[in-house]
């Protein structure tokens, strides 16, 4: 199971360059990075080589930080690629609370990176059906 950070980050100039530089400046790796926004702040997911040690650089500089459990699953680069993998899920009654995608470099691959409330279960359909899922 991959774990990801959530940080909660206020909407303003810098905000998410702060985040970064407290990466940079720990040694940490962002391998993936997806942004939400409300009104007032926003929640910044991140996929990272070290999860512990960057909550820790964070939370030093006054984020909030939280680290889950979420899936990501490596995808054909083909038309209905993710179409299909949604399905497995939708048949299955799982429901993705969130998604979003990057890429592995080394064979292009394409990664969705999604939560649900039942991961176990997910993870267990998802290999069923010869899906691969990245750690």
């Amino acid at each position: 199971m991959l774990k990801q950070l959530s940080v909660f980050v206020e909407n303003r100039s810098g905000s998410l360059m702060n985040v970064t530089n407290a990466l940079l400046d720990a040694d940490i790796n962002i391998r993936a990075i997806s942004s939400f926004d409300t009104p007032e702040f926003g929640i910044l997911r991140l996929i990272v080589d070290e999860p512990e040690e960057a909550k820790a650089a964070l939370t030093a500089r006054g984020f909030v930080v939280r680290v889950g459990d979420v899936l990501a699953v490596e995808l054909e680069d083909k038309k209905g690629s993710l179409n299909a993998m949604l399905k497995i899920l939708a048949d299955g009654n799982i429901s993705i609370n969130y998604i979003y995608s990057f890429v592995i470099r080394e064979n292009q691959a394409p990664v969705m990176v999604f939560h649900t409330d039942d991961i176990e279960e997910a993870t267990q359909l998802l290999e069923n059906h010869d899906l691969i899922i990245v750690d």
